[in-house]
């Protein structure tokens, strides 16, 4: 009996959630790919998420910036993840800042019933403060990864957005033509300006 019950134990799969922030242009989402990748190598059932309003490269990949690609599940909101995840064993989530709050409960939902999250999002907006879910998700993961961008305009490490179009709205899709990765001086001289 007392061997049944350690193998129990055993056998049960430890869930986690690792989270990979930064800046835009940072590589977050290459990131997010490369792990997911290597878990489908290793024969693991694998699904990736992406929020409906991300539509800039394609509908229903996720895509980086220099064209690496994976097949997602575009949702509404983040307990669509719940409803769709199922089996699987590793659940990716990209642009992740794009879900509400709830997108904490339901990551930490998944990983106490054993699965691995791999979540990749923008940590602050392009006012340099913390973006939606990430900083809270930082706080409950064993694992936060922050990669950072070159800084556009003195070629150091950057870790803020710069938004270079007038908008004041806290969500606007964009890539370079609306954003430029700074480090910490360059972004307050831009936004001294």
């Amino acid at each position: 009996m007392f061997l049944e019950n350690e193998r129990n134990v055993d056998q049960q799969k430890a869930g986690w959630i690792e989270v990979v922030c930064g800046s835009m242009f940072s590589g977050k989402t290459e990131e997010l790919i490369r792990r997911l990748k290597r878990a489908k190598i290793a024969r693991q059932k694998v699904a990736i998420f992406k929020p409906l309003v991300d539509t800039r490269y394609s509908l229903e990949k996720v895509v980086s910036h220099d064209s690496n690609a994976i097949d997602s599940y575009p949702v509404k909101n983040a307990f669509d993840i719940l409803e769709i995840a199922g089996s699987e064993e590793v659940i990716g989530i990209d642009e992740a800042q794009f879900f509400g709050e709830d997108l904490v409960e339901v990551c930490n939902i998944l990983a106490n019933k054993g699965k691995r999250l791999v979540v990749a999002g923008l940590d602050m907006d392009f006012r340099g403060k913390p973006f939606g879910p990430i900083p809270y998700l930082m706080a409950t993961a064993e694992y936060v990864t922050k990669v950072h961008a070159i800084c556009m305009r003195c070629g150091n490490l950057a870790h803020h957005s710069h938004r270079t179009t007038a908008s004041e709205e806290l969500v606007v899709l964009g890539e370079t033509d609306s954003y430029e990765p700074l480090c910490r001086n360059c972004f307050i001289e831009a936004i001294n300006q």
